[in-house]
This record gives C-alpha cells, sequence and structure tokens, in this order.
C-alpha cells in the first residue's frame, strides 16, 4: 500500500481514498476520505507533537491508523518502517534512520511491549496511544519507563485521532451534544460513507460529526470519552457505564486485561458480564469494583480468558465476547 499511498499524495486531483471501520459492534463502513482531510491531520499532528519524522508502521494499513501512519511518514520525507517485516521491535527500530522516531499502538500493544521492550520504546520521539480506553496505570509504567505516550481520540470519519491528550487538533471543533454525544467539526472530516448517503446524513449535521461516544468536557476543556453511547448497560434499572466497571478491574492487581459488557437477561434486563485475563474470582471481582465504585455496578458474571480476542487493529471483538458470555 506504500506505492499507492504515496502516488494518492502527489496525484494532481486524486479520488477519496475509502477506509473500512472496524466494525467491531456490526457491520463495517466504508469511509470516504478526501487528501485535504488526511493532509489536515497531518500537519495538525506534527504541530502539536512539534516534530515530524520517521513513523514505524505497527498497525494494519487497511484501517485509518496505520494510513496516517504511512502519510505522516511519507510527508515527512521516509518511507515507514513496518514491524512485521522485523523479527523484533529493537530490530525495527534499528532499521530506522530519521532524527526523531514516532509508533503508533494500541493500549494492548503497548501493555505487551513495555514488558519486554521499555528501553527500545523510551528511543522514541512519541508513541501515539489510540483505539480504546488507557488506565492511568498503563500510562503511569510508561512515563516511569521514560516513554513518551500522547493519548488520542478519533475515527475514521475524523482521519484518525484528532483530539490529544483531551485537547483538539488546532482547526478541530469540539463539543458534546445535548444527549452526551461527543461532536466534532473540522478539516479533518470525512465526506460521507460510500453507498449509504442516509447514514451519512444522520451523523454529518451542519458541519458537525455525530460520534457514537458520550463524554463531557472537564474545567480545562479537556475531553473525557465515557465510552460508547451504546456502552452504558441498563441492568436492574440502573445505567451502569462497562468502561468504568472494565477500567477499575484492571486496576486489580491480579488481572492483566478486562473488557465488561451487557448481555440480555431475563432477570436483569441486562446483566453485566466481565471478561478478564488474570487470576480473580467473581467474588473478588464484585468486591473490587464496589470498593470504589456503586455496588449495582458489580458484574454478575465472569470469563476468565487467556486472552481478549482482538480485531485486526488491536481493538477488543465485542461480538466474539458476546458469544463467549
Amino acid at each position: 500500500m506504500g506505492i499507492g499511498v504515496a502516488q494518492w499524495l502527489s496525484a494532481a486531483d486524486p479520488e477519496p481514498w475509502v477506509v473500512e471501520t472496524s466494525g467491531s459492534t456490526g457491520r463495517p463502513k466504508r469511509v470516504v476520505l478526501p487528501r485535504a482531510s488526511v493532509l489536515a491531520s497531518v500537519e495538525a499532528s506534527a504541530r502539536r507533537l512539534g516534530a515530524s519524522g520517521q513513523w514505524l508502521l505497527a498497525l494494519p494499513e487497511t484501517y485509518v491508523a496505520g494510513l496516517q501512519v504511512v502519510c505522516r511518514s511519507l510527508v515527512a520525507g521516509h518511507e515507514p518502517v513496518r514491524l512485521d517485516d522485523h523479527p523484533s521491535l529493537s530490530a525495527a527500530a534499528a532499521a530506522m534512520t530519521g532524527e526523531h522516531r514516532f509508533v503508533s499502538l494500541v493500549p494492548t500493544q503497548l501493555h505487551r511491549l513495555l514488558d519486554t521492550d521499555a528501553e527500545v520504546l523510551a528511543g522514541f520521539h512519541t508513541i501515539l496511544l489510540g483505539g480504546g480506553p488507557i488506565d492511568r496505570t498503563l500510562r503511569e509504567r510508561a512515563a516511569a519507563a521514560g516513554v513518551h505516550v500522547v493519548a488520542t481520540y478519533g475515527s475514521a470519519e475524523t482521519a484518525g485521532g484528532c483530539v490529544y491528550d483531551g485537547l483538539p487538533l488546532d482547526g478541530v471543533g469540539l463539543a458534546i451534544g445535548a444527549d452526551g454525544r461527543v461532536r466534532i467539526s473540522g478539516p479533518t472530516l470525512f465526506a460521507g460513507y460510500d453507498g449509504d448517503p442516509g447514514l451519512t446524513a444522520e451523523v454529518l449535521v451542519d458541519g458537525w460529526f455525530l460520534t457514537s461516544d458520550a463524554g463531557r468536557l472537564d474545567e480545562d476543556g479537556r475531553l473525557q470519552v465515557l465510552g460508547r453511547l451504546d456502552d452504558v448497560v441498563v441492568t436492574g434499572g440502573v445505567n451502569v457505564p462497562a468502561p468504568a466497571v472494565a477500567a477499575r478491574l484492571r486496576e486489580h492487581p491480579r488481572v492483566d486485561q478486562a473488557e465488561v459488557l451487557g448481555v440480555p437477561d431475563e432477570e436483569w434486563g441486562n446483566r453485566l458480564v466481565a471478561f478478564v485475563v488474570g487470576a480473580i474470582s467473581l467474588e473478588d471481582a464484585r468486591a473490587w469494583v464496589a470498593q470504589e465504585r456503586p455496588r449495582s455496578w458489580a458484574p454478575r458474571q465472569l470469563v476468565v480468558l487467556d486472552a481478549i480476542p482482538l480485531l485486526a487493529n488491536g481493538k477488543p471483538d465485542r461480538l466474539r465476547l458476546k458469544e463467549l458470555a
């Protein structure tokens, strides 16, 4: 794809690039991205990071995060180095020739690489971290190892991450709707969904992209993403934000990974199910959550796994998790 992207970036008047969403909650969507939107994201990202340079490609090129890695590197004058072409992160990093080195990762990748290659990661100018909730403990581990992490928020519809550490990139508008939905505007927005004008009209309204996420802005104007709107599980008449429960479980000393979803239940309407990688019982999990959260937020089912099933882009496979419940 690298050659194709290079031609697309240099063409006189190219057709928009089309990327698919992950389809983590259903049918993937084909997102139409004009070159101007992608380049606006590339330029705004470099301004915010204070540098540009060579990028390590550690994510699939078919998704927007991988596309952006290739574009950022090519615009900076460097071919990206592909992690899959090398036996290890250290070998891939050694093959990089740029003065400044960058990489985009998802939380699962960072978690694993901090165990094996923390010194190598510390040699990168910045690690962009996106694609899912980022726990405080993970960022603390990275900081302790001298790894510079910037948390990103965005989607294919915004040409990738457009909010860095809670603050929108230059030119990006950020607002919270009356329904708590995160809304985004600015030059990085997509042109629509290929073959689906109806859905396009639903989410592109008056220059704003209406995301599927709930959020709030703190006193400093920083965005706090509370999770997908459909991540709020109504169980026993109580609204429970599943991502907050998962974040609490990940803080348990015997839990390496955790995801929380709601599944239909005759008694509760929906029951809260915790999927964990670690050595913990349901009783322990419920008590741990109830220490700092309402007792009604405690999971009613625990599924212990060897690993959280992931999609190709590193995000949890929510459909597979629901099957496992």
